[in-house]
Order: structure tokens, then sequence, then C-alpha cells
């Protein structure tokens, strides 16, 4: 066996392990570098597979964001597949397909308010084509951006939007609930895809001076993972990113520290053009995800409405009969704090004021919903969702992004090793209390969409 790989045999161990004694923990090897320009390297080695997974992550996202320059994170998830020095427009995407790459799953980008990733699977013999590609856009993607391409951008981007918000059915619940959530001045109040006014304003020196600072080796991490050896990774990821020099200091973000709650109640009703039926929206500031109470918020939202053996589902649409769906999440924000929102959806023509007061009658009694039952249900689920997302070597939620994300939320990507074990520390006294402190009136937003009339129809005729 080759002597790189044989140390390796004795590092990697199996995906989870357990004791008599203990509930079964995740167990991912890696192992950590970094060059002289600061890009932090992990590589996570796993020959079962003959392939390999290249993420980088920026730590930078909507919250890096300033006033009236929203927008230019998730602008760059669009620009950095437009071409750089050595690759053309739109070559990105066919190299990668031609290499064995699905677009999609195996290769994407994506922007949150607190990190933008990019990444691709491939066969493990095209790792030297991932790292050129990343590098070349890390290092040369400033020297081809030009106002043709910038205009180009931002009339996608302005169309993404007109999709997914503008013309959806309840689609601006989300910047809604974000400016009552969080203060004007706080980053995450506002929404990741941003102004399009900030855009359209932005010019070719204002995107290139953002991508500098944040797109930089130092503000970034390298994650390695699959079918590869280690000696040999490291030398391509040398050659392909040693060049790349290091970025300006990252200027310090406005404060994230924010209240417990919002302080009052909000509630506005929206004449919603799109809407079929009534929606109520209902959202609450919880602890974000790095505190010691962010795994109970995650598991709160589940516990009360998520999916069809939930209490929520049970009394509001089966019982009751005044919603035909229910559901719970939180936005996963790390910083600061977290949102957590409940959704109940109307039948068409039915009344808004009888959905609204059935889902608040059900929040403001939820803490004696919150059983142990209910716990270890939705713990199950949680951890379920983790090692399945482990088990791909890549793609979102996959081994190379979950390395990822613990560096860049939490400086320590052995969170992807520990993350199990908060999930088991919560208990039923814990999601109780969180429920008393924060599921209150004073910290909630009511959005509440009714159908919009329709204009009535004209007569006429021929004459």
């Amino acid at each position: 066996m080759h002597p790189v790989r044989s140390l390796l045999a004795t590092l990697f161990l199996p995906l989870v392990t357990a004791t008599a004694q203990s509930t079964p923990q995740v167990k991912i090897a890696y192992v950590q570098d970094s060059l002289p320009n600061g890009l932090h390297v992990i590589y996570s080695i796993d020959h079962s597979t003959p392939v390999v997974a290249v993420e980088v992550m920026y730590n930078v996202g909507s919250k890096s964001e300033r006033a009236g320059k929203t927008g230019f994170a998730h602008l760059f998830e669009h620009m950095m597949f437009k071409g750089s020095r050595d690759v053309a427009d739109g070559m990105h995407w066919s190299l990668l397909e031609k290499a064995g790459g699905r677009a999609g799953a195996d290769i994407n980008g994506t922007t949150s308010w607190d990190r933008t990733n990019y990444f691709e699977q491939l066969p493990s013999n095209q790792l030297d084509l991932a790292l050129w590609l990343e590098a070349d856009r890390m290092g040369t993607l400033t020297e081809t951006l030009t106002q043709a391409k910038l205009d180009n951008q931002r009339e996608v981007v302005k169309n993404e939007k007109r999709q997914s918000y503008d013309n959806q059915p309840y689609g601006s619940w989300l910047e809604k609930a974000l400016n009552y959530v969080y203060p004007d001045s706080h980053p995450y109040h506002h929404t990741v895809i941003g102004s399009m006014t900030d855009l359209t304003n932005a010019s070719v020196a204002d995107v290139q001076s953002f991508f500098k600072t944040y797109y930089a080796p130092n503000n970034a991490v390298l994650v390695i993972a699959g079918d590869i050896d280690l000696a040999d990774a490291k030398s391509l990821v040398r050659k392909r990113f040693s060049w790349i020099p290091r970025g300006p200091a990252v200027p310090p973000r406005p404060s994230l520290a924010i209240g417990p709650t919002i302080g009052a109640e909000r509630r506005e009703v929206v004449q919603d053009a799109n809407a079929s039926a009534p929606a109520v929206y209902v959202a609450y500031r919880v602890p974000p995800a790095r505190a010691a109470d962010g795994p109970a918020v995650d598991l709160l939202s589940d516990i009360l409405a998520g999916g069809q053996a939930s209490p929520l589902y049970k009394s509001i649409v089966r019982t009751k009969q005044a919603a035909v769906a229910v559901q719970g999440f939180n936005i996963g924000l790390v910083d600061g704090a977290d949102m957590l929102v409940f959704v109940a959806i109307g039948k068409p023509g039915s009344n808004p004021d009888s959905l609204e007061h059935a889902l608040i009658s059900e929040l403001d009694n939820a803490a004696p919903l919150v059983t142990q039952a209910l716990l270890d249900r939705s713990r199950a689920g949680s951890r379920y969702q983790v090692v399945n997302g482990l088990q791909s070597t890549g793609g979102f939620g996959g081994r190379a992004d979950q390395l990822a994300e613990g560096f860049t939320y939490y400086r320590d990507p052995n969170h992807v090793n520990t993350v199990l074990s908060r999930y088991d520390a919560v208990t039923v006294a814990q999601l109780r209390r969180l429920v008393a402190t924060r599921l209150i009136p004073t910290n909630r937003v009511r959005l509440v969409f009714v159908p919009a009339p329709k204009p009535a129809a004209t007569s006429g005729g021929n004459k």
C-alpha cells in the first residue's frame, strides 16, 4: 500500500461509532493545512468510491453587505460562473460536466446570510481540473468583469426575484418578516437577494471592490473530500492556489448583537394578488445556531409542526379543519438571533381570521405540546438528516459541505463530529423554557395574507 494511504487508513474511522453506554456519534477524520496566503485547507479521505468533492466556502454572505450595497454576495453566485482569465464564459459548467459532474447536484453555488459556497464532485482523477477552475476564478475573476457582464447578471437576478418572490403566492413573507424581526441597521434585516435598487446603482468598481475584499484566499476555506492521496492533493493545492495574493483585511461587520425579543407584537394584513387562499405566517426572534439553545430551536419547529404527526397539524388541519397545511421551520442564522417561523395555509374561500386564530391559539399554548416522545422522534429525524448528508461526499449538505460550514461558522471542522451530541443534549425542560420565553406575543410577527379582490371584468363587444 502507498505509505500515505497506509497512514490515512489508520486515521480514517467509520462514519458512525457507538458504545453500549452512548448514542451513536459521527466520526469523520480530516487533516488541516494552510497556505502562506491565508487559504485554509481541509482534507478528508474516503476510498470507498472513486469520486472527489471540492468545495470553496467564502466567509461572506448578505450579512457582510452595507446599506445601499445589498445583493452583492448573491450577485457573485451568478458572476462566478461567467468566466475568468483562463476560462471563457460558460466553460466552467461545460468542463465539469464533460469530466463527469452533474449540474445542480454535483456542481453549484449557493448564498446565505452567513456564507457563500461553490462546489463540484467529479471522478477522483479529475481533482486537478476542479482545483484549477476554483483557483482561476478566485484569482482572476475581476480581470474579466465587464460592464456588459454586470448588466447581464443584474437582469438575471432581477428576473429571479420576480419569479421567486414577486410573482409567487405569499412571496413577500420573508422580506416582511425580516424587516420586523431585525432592526433597520441589523445585518440580517435584508434578504439574501438584496435590493434591486442597490443592484441597479452598483458600478463595476463597487462590485470589483467587494470581490477583492471577500473572495480572497484568507477569507475562504477549501475542502477536498473523497478518494485522494494526501500528498498528491496537497501538492496540487499549492500548485493551483499559492500564487493568489492575500486579500485586504476584511472590514469588521456591524454588530449582530440583538435583544432576545422584538419587544412588541407586529401584525400586517397583506393583499396578495397571487394567492388563491389565505395564509398566516408567524415569526419569532430566537437564539442563533451558535448559541447553546441553537439545536433546541432546530428541534422545536419540527416537534410542533413537522409533518402530519405534529400537534399543530393534528389540531389545525385534522381536528379544526381550519387549514390544509401547517409547517414550522427556522432559518438557521448563525449570529445574534435566528428566526423561527410557523405557517398555516387555508382553503380557498376560507376566513383568514379563523385561520389566524387557530394558529395563534396553538402557539400561545405550545409548551404542554412538547413531550419526550415528540422530542425523541424529532431528534431521530435530525440525526438521520445529518448522517444521511454525510453519506454523500459532495453536494449540498455532503461531507465537504459540513466540514466547510464547521470551519466557517465555528472555526472548528470537528463540529461535524460533535453536532449530534448537541442534539442529544436537548431536553423537554429546555424546549418548554424556550417556548415560555420566546413564543410570546411581544416577540411575535403576524403576516396575514388575503387573496386580493380580482378586478371586475369589463364587458365589451363589436360596434
